[in-house]
């Protein structure tokens, strides 16, 4: 099973792919995957709220960034840094853009599989001396409107 292909991980999807890349089904991991399916995009402190919430598991903030960073070496999660300098991490590790809402620090995913297409066509017809490019990663910076605002 490859996640590019745009598809979030069940938690039964997700448990085969830890054992696929020889990692424990944890508690704790699976705990960490409940979050994130409900939160969409985290930080560890944001998914740590999100545990504490939804019942009885113990995490620390250090054990859930472990974790979440370990998920996004694997390319299980995506990841990003945000313009306050935090890590967030995505659920959704298939090929998609993001919006991202610089006043409340929060992520939305754009799927525009045109958008997407046409930038990696322009890439393969151009060469980067001593670089192959693997993968593009679009990011949007907004705030919100007037009638979009959270606060």
């Amino acid at each position: 099973m490859t996640l590019t292909s745009g598809k979030i991980p069940t938690l039964e999807e997700f448990r085969t792919l830890l054992r696929k890349h020889d990692l424990k089904v944890t508690g704790q991991r699976l705990a960490v995957h409940e979050a994130m399916l409900e939160l969409g995009h985290a930080s560890a402190d944001q998914v740590v709220e999100e545990i504490r919430r939804q019942g009885p598991v113990k995490v620390t903030v250090a054990s859930v960034y472990n974790i979440l960073t370990q998920l996004a070496d694997l390319h299980i999660y995506g990841r990003r840094l945000s313009a306050n300098s935090k890590m967030y991490f995505d659920v959704f590790a298939g090929k998609h853009l993001h919006l991202y809402d610089r006043e409340n620090h929060r992520y939305r995913d754009i799927i525009d599989e045109e958008l997407t297409e046409l930038v990696m066509a322009h890439l393969r017809r151009h060469k980067f001396k001593g670089f192959t490019v693997e993968d593009i990663d679009i990011q949007y910076i907004a705030r919100p409107t007037r009638r979009g605002r959270t606060t």
